[in-house]
């Protein structure tokens, strides 16, 4: 009996494998299934990697949805096709890549849910702007959470420009749409030239209260697209922090609370709208993430702002009880800056030891805004896998500038992330950062391997004094440190999976890299896992 049941679920296992939508390519199978789809995401991954477990299932759902829509999904086991992976710029798992063919890819900036991935790929199959009718409009307004629809003039070439110039970039957050019919417009309660957002929740809708410039509609997009209360969670964290407008955060460990003070709460969002996003966040789940707030971890219900420009935090004090009262005359006094933010620093180092600058929040300004050197500043978290394989790498690097006598142009330099504030909201570790002389308000984020000669080239090629320094890598380098990709897949699978990156390029699916090393929650985090 138990052999028939081993059977049975043999038959069983290898019928639901035979039935899956999703595609196993390889080097050989891969130009023919490119060219047979137009439209296609691919998944490349490592069987080890957890993410690319987490992500299985969900992938599959989308994968089956989609297939409807004659859009395919399929996956590259890189272990196993490691030049078809490098090919591509692979650097770490999962690697989500949209392909339109052999030579238009894009990179997939999503989250890794499977309603998230259907409708990320059903953007990328309709053009920019669809063009609506009365008979297309209703389905249209119901085609995803949030669509834009522009009411304009056939003849108005200005407001068409203005409106697919916005949608153009804005294509992977949003549906456009777009109607040349005048009665239409007015059975919507507006006139040419006109926005709406039609959204799920909420009110239902948001109309554009201003003349048509492309700026201000993205900011009304993301603006508007958000609900009056939400929940800051792994899939709409990167949409908050992308509003460039103040997130509030109230944190409770049960929904029923949550809901509670939502309710309560309702008038102070209500009346800072589109100044202040106010979201609910389960303190369960990402309680570590009110310590990265400056907020007692361990005691809830709480309350916080967060710039996400500047990063700068505003605890609401936790001996006070969260009412309406009590948080529309905090919110109000912040407004009106009369709240100093609270800022977490470790002491500033009496002495600089070794060639690395050692940054803490007290001499971030002094240090990294120096406006006469270019300065190269790695974020770090002490618990970060790659951050420690980085370290010895990155004095090497310091020492060139430093021996060759760069120290007055140059500067290399780290900051402990999570111990320390910084003006910039980091999703993931280690993040490397270039602030050139002359424009401190522009850094460049270094995207390379974390080779000592790509960091060389990097700096040469970024910074304003161009400074270039040699590097003997038979002298310095372990072998191993700089061994090819495909030679220590093995090795790198033992690395931690720190890396959270954005929400960054990829855009996020974490409540940050610090609150899902906290929590340990490896479904929680965005990026892949880098190697």
């Amino acid at each position: 009996m138990r052999y028939l049941q081993c059977v049975a679920l043999a038959f069983a296992s290898a019928a639901i494998a035979s039935a899956s939508d999703v595609a196993s390519l390889t080097k050989e199978t891969f130009p023919d299934f490119i060219k047979e789809n137009d439209l296609a995401l691919l998944e490349f991954f490592a069987p080890w990697c957890g993410h690319c477990k987490a992500l299985a299932p969900e992938y599959e759902e989308a994968a089956t949805t989609l297939k409807e829509k004659k859009i395919a999904l399929a996956k590259v086991d890189c272990t196993e096709e490691a030049d078809l992976c490098q090919s591509f710029g692979v650097e770490g798992y999962p690697t989500l890549k949209v392909f339109r063919g052999p030579e238009n890819i894009s990179p997939y900036s999503g989250a890794r849910k499977a309603p998230a991935i259907v409708s990320y790929m059903t953007k990328q199959s309709l053009p920019a702007v669809s063009v609506l009718t009365k008979d297309t409009l209703e389905d249209f307004k119901t085609a995803d959470k949030v669509v834009l629809v522009a009411y304009f003039d056939a003849e108005d070439k200005t407001s068409n420009a203005t409106f697919n110039t916005v949608a153009e970039k804005l294509r992977d957050d949003y549906l456009f749409g777009a109607s040349n019919d005048a009665a239409l417009a007015k059975a919507e309660g507006v006139s040419f030239p006109s926005v709406v957002l039609y959204k799920s929740f909420d009110e239902g809708k948001a109309i554009f209260p201003d003349a048509f410039d492309t700026e201000v509609i993205e900011k009304f997009a993301k603006t508007a697209s958000i609900p009056l209360i939400g929940e800051v969670g792994p899939e709409t964290y990167a949409g908050y922090m992308a509003t460039g407008i103040p997130l509030a955060y109230i944190f409770a460990e049960t929904p029923e609370e949550r809901t509670t003070l939502a309710e309560a709460l309702k008038p102070v969002a209500e009346k800072h709208r589109g100044a202040i996003s106010f979201a609910t966040i389960d303190a369960k789940a990402f309680g570590a993430h009110a310590g990265n707030l400056n907020l007692d971890a361990d005691k809830f219900p709480a309350f916080a702002i967060q710039n996400t420009v500047d990063n700068k935090k505003y605890p609401f004090d936790q001996s006070v009880e969260i009412t309406e009262a009590s948080i529309n005359k905090f919110v109000q006094q912040y407004v009106d800056g009369k709240v100093e933010p609270s800022i977490k620093s470790e002491p500033i180092p009496e002495k600089q030891e070794g060639p690395v600058q050692i940054v803490v929040a007290h001499n971030y300004d002094d240090i990294v805004l120096d406006d006469k050197k270019d300065v190269l500043i790695e974020f770090y978290a002490p618990w970060c896998g790659h951050c420690k394989a980085l370290a010895p790498k990155y004095d090497i690097l310091a020492g060139l500038y430093a021996d060759a006598g760069h120290n007055d142009k140059v500067t290399i330099a780290k900051v402990d992330a999570t111990l320390n504030d910084v003006p910039d909201e980091i999703q993931g570790f280690p993040t490397i950062k270039l602030y050139k002389a002359g424009d401190k308000k522009n850094p460049v984020t270094y995207n390379g391997s974390r080779s000592i000669e790509d960091l060389i080239k990097f700096v040469k090629e970024n910074g304003q004094h161009e400074v270039e320094v040699t590097y003997d890598e038979n002298a310095a380098a372990s072998p191993e440190a700089e061994k090819p990709i495909a030679e220590s897949l093995a090795k790198q699978a033992e690395a931690a999976t720190e890396s959270v990156k954005s929400a960054a390029e990829e855009v996020s699916e974490t409540v940050s890299s610090k609150v899902a090393e906290a929590t340990e929650t490896a479904a929680a985090v965005e990026d892949h896992d880098e190697l």
